[in-house]
């Protein structure tokens, strides 16, 4: 170990706020040689703002989520704010996780000690909550300490806009450049720990925030619509729970049933090996609950309710099958499209292409973003819905400019009691869709990795030789995002070919390298079956070249 690192490990030491930090660093230091490797890692780097803030491991240390590394990023933004908006309301929200209340009574005394005032959720509620206050009560920016599906041990913290600082577009939508490289800026700006001002934990708000939101994610529904749905739910420990059933209520659907062992929010997420409704056996119980209550569908939150996941029995009693998030997408689209809703429609470029051929039928405006809502929250000034392939939707932009899982859920229930009296599925509506535009099939070829070298050793050998062909097609088009300008640019790849495309990018939020893949694949009506069979197939073959292409010999289905 160099006396250069060890000097920056008793610096850190000297500095940190957090007794059971400081224990855990000078525990390690102690046992040098052993604990090199781990100390040359805690202080490789500071965490940087990636997706609209930070997020990473609960350890002590620059490059971990702990006290001392939230002071300094709380430092940072309020003295951006403060040059920008001085005095200004920040609104502070955070989930159940670890540390998550700690930090962010600590964000708000930092805010107060620089004479912002600073203003909390009464307790742990989802991210959509916050991001609704932040446009409420009109605050110059918003905090949520939340790490939303990522394993227990992250923790995370996550910034918001209001109309101020963000513009029309922007107003309660996640930060986007160049605001992030500023706050960046001012957070590597603040050197000394000791002398950040502290002040009051700021004045925690009444339940009559949260009963603003309830009454209008209730609304997004319509009354005379039927309301007789049979929901098997769950939170996955999670803080959706409460609040989505307040809002089923409210909206006049019954209590879903919700997974005993998953209703309570639990930071250490004791059920599953990663908290996301996406990961394999993340839905078991709720699918377990809806096979034994006979549940219409299955609705699931992430852990802090920004996202929402769907599944619905399959014909004949054969179980339950997971709608992939393009599927749950179209879906709400497409009932928001025949209720009338007029604006623009939007999706990022990972997304299925279904949306733009729907919009550019139905006669409504389409828009498509880079990836990540805080890029769909200002896809366009009359923003009528956004969705991403990832379980994110937004189906009330006047609410929030930032996927809601609640309000997604309400639509989802909407739709699906308005077939049910016509002894229709979510699925029939689906194979209408594919009869009417075409068989859109989307999957993704998902790689994690431990060393975050490796993710960009796969993109550069993807660059090094680009297929060709895909599927015995040629690639008609090929779109390097990096050789956009500046402010477009992104590390992403697109092939095209006649029926297929691949879109391949590294993760924002988890060590992965992703490939988005889809299948175009006609149809007619009393094809569909058929089709769907056709497209499984093309998919599982396309997965396979994209894997040779990115230097991957063994894909896991």
């Amino acid at each position: 170990m160099t006396d250069n690192l060890a000097d920056r490990v008793r610096h850190w030491i000297a500095q940190d706020p957090d007794p059971v930090s400081r224990t855990e660093l000078q525990q390690l230091l102690d046992a040098l040689p052993a604990t090199e490797a781990e100390l040359a890692d805690r202080f490789s780097g500071p965490l940087t703002f990636g997706t609209a803030g930070l997020r990473g491991p609960l350890r002590a240390g620059p490059n971990g989520m702990n006290l001392a590394v939230v002071r300094q990023a709380a430092a940072g933004l309020v003295n951006w704010l403060t040059k920008h908006e001085p005095g200004g309301l920040l609104v502070i929200g955070y989930d159940a996780r670890r540390g998550s209340h700690e930090f962010a009574l600590e964000t708000a005394r930092v805010a107060t000690g620089s004479g912002m005032r600073a203003a909390l959720l009464p307790r742990p509620l989802p991210t959509p909550v916050l991001a609704y206050a932040v446009r409420a009560m009109d605050a110059v920016a918003g905090v949520m300490v939340t790490a939303s599906h990522n394993p227990p041990q992250d923790n995370g913290y996550k910034v918001y806009l209001g109309e101020h600082l963000g513009g029309p577009l922007g107003a309660g939508a996640q930060i986007v450049p160049p605001a992030d490289q500023e706050i960046e800026a001012e957070i590597r700006a603040v050197k000394l720990l000791s002398e950040v001002p502290l002040g009051h934990p700021g004045t925690v708000l009444g339940e009559d925030i949260l009963d603003s939101y309830l009454t209008a994610a209730a609304a997004v529904v319509q009354d005379d619509q039927p309301k007789d749905l049979a929901v098997a739910y769950t939170p996955l420990h999670g803080v959706g729970g409460k609040v989505l059933g307040d809002a089923f209520l409210r909206a006049g659907f019954a209590l879903p049933a919700v997974v005993p062992a998953q209703a309570e929010p639990d930071g250490a997420f004791p059920t599953v090996a990663f908290p996301n409704p996406e990961e394999p056996g993340a839905m078991d119980l709720v699918l377990a609950l809806a096979a034994e209550r006979r549940a219409d569908i299955v609705i699931a939150n992430d852990p802090d309710a920004d996202r929402c996941a769907v599944a619905v029995p399959v014909g004949n009693g054969n179980g339950w099958r997971m709608l992939r998030g393009d599927e749950v997408g179209v879906l709400l689209a497409d009932h928001l499209m025949r209720l009338g809703r007029t604006g623009t429609y939007a999706t990022t470029i990972v997304s299925s292409s279904m949306l733009r051929a729907m919009a550019a039928k139905r006669g409504v405006g389409y828009a498509e973003t880079l990836t990540g809502f805080k890029w769909l929250a200002r896809a366009a000034p009359d923003l009528a819905y956004g969705y991403e392939e990832a379980l994110g939707i937004c189906v009330a932009p006047w609410m929030a400019r930032d996927k809601d899982g609640i309000t997604a859920a309400l639509l989802v229930a909407e739709l699906a009691a308005g077939l049910k009296a016509e002894l229709r599925t979510l699925t029939d509506r689906l194979d209408e869709l594919a009869a009417e535009f075409g068989l859109y099939v989307t999957d993704q070829l998902s790689v994690r990795v431990d060393d975050l070298d490796e993710i960009g050793r796969m993109m550069a050998h993807l660059r090094a030789k680009l297929p060709t062909s895909l599927l015995d097609e040629p690639v008609t088009s090929t779109e390097d995002l990096l050789d956009r300008p500046a402010e477009s640019a992104s590390d992403v790849i697109i092939l095209r070919t006649d029926t297929a495309r691949v879109v391949v990018r590294p993760s924002g939020t988890e060590p992965k390298l992703k490939a988005y893949l889809e299948v175009v694949e006609p149809v007619s009506e009393a094809d569909v079956t058929a089709a769907r069979g056709r497209a499984a197939a093309t998919v599982r073959a396309l997965r396979t070249e994209v894997a040779a292409a990115l230097g991957i010999w063994s894909v896991s289905p």
